[in-house]
């Protein structure tokens, strides 16, 4: 009977080991905190070295080198790719599109919330002080992004830890903006534009966020 008690209690104990690390999970050692679709300016800015700068490569985890060797930006983007192993042009330059899209879109509708922890504090300050001036004046802004036709590292640079890649975006949109009343003020809804654009985004190289952040925009000469 006692043996009989034994194997009941066992049966219980392994139940609840059971639910427990249903509910709870199971550590390996290996988990990654939750990350944010793009970094805040401290992932961009220099930081001083700590454990956390100890990174290791895992064998078979290496990102294969994408750099393209006609690219006006070989050298920068080579010396990025030698501070960071993980670095891929591609995948760059795809987060960027989508960068560009979300920020573009969250000024046009006058996003700040959305836009602060994509933009650098200066960038920001600029973007924030248009959408201000235009909620000022009682007017609105109607953007549609048609599409993104280039999106090209022109230049790329280390500055210490911190890595800068400046994109050119050549890429159609219909723009207008809007009085009180509802009255075309600027630009076109029934006009599709080619606008080019360049911006430069950084990143801490020694960071665990792999997150750009929006630095510098500019026009072409």
């Amino acid at each position: 009977m006692k043996f009989i008690d034994i194997i009941i209690l066992a049966m219980i104990a392994a139940f609840l080991v059971f639910r427990l690390r249903n509910v709870l999970g199971k550590r390996t050692g290996n988990e990654r905190p939750p990350q944010n679709p793009y970094g805040t300016r401290e992932d961009a800015a220099p930081q001083e070295a700590n454990d956390d700068d100890k990174i290791v490569t895992l064998p078979g985890a290496v990102i294969e080198d994408d750099i393209p060797d006609d690219s006006p930006a070989l050298a920068g983007l080579k010396a990025i790719r030698e501070a960071d192993g993980n670095f891929s042009v591609q995948e760059f330059c795809e987060g960027a599109r989508s960068a560009f899209e979300m920020i573009v879109t969250s000024f046009a509708n006058g996003d700040s919330e959305t836009l602060r922890p994509l933009l650098s504090d200066e960038v920001f300050e600029n973007f924030d002080g248009a959408i201000n001036s235009r909620h000022a004046n009682g007017e609105t802004m109607e953007m549609t992004l048609v599409g993104i036709r280039e999106a090209e590292a022109i230049e790329a640079s280390m500055d210490g830890r911190v890595a800068f890649v400046t994109i050119k975006f050549v890429t159609e949109q219909i723009e207008v903006v809007r009085d009180k009343d509802g009255e075309p003020v600027s630009g076109d809804p029934s006009k599709v534009s080619t606008v080019t654009d360049i911006w430069t985004f950084a990143r801490n190289s020694r960071s665990r966020n792999p997150n750009w952040t929006l630095v510098a925009t500019e026009a072409p000469n």
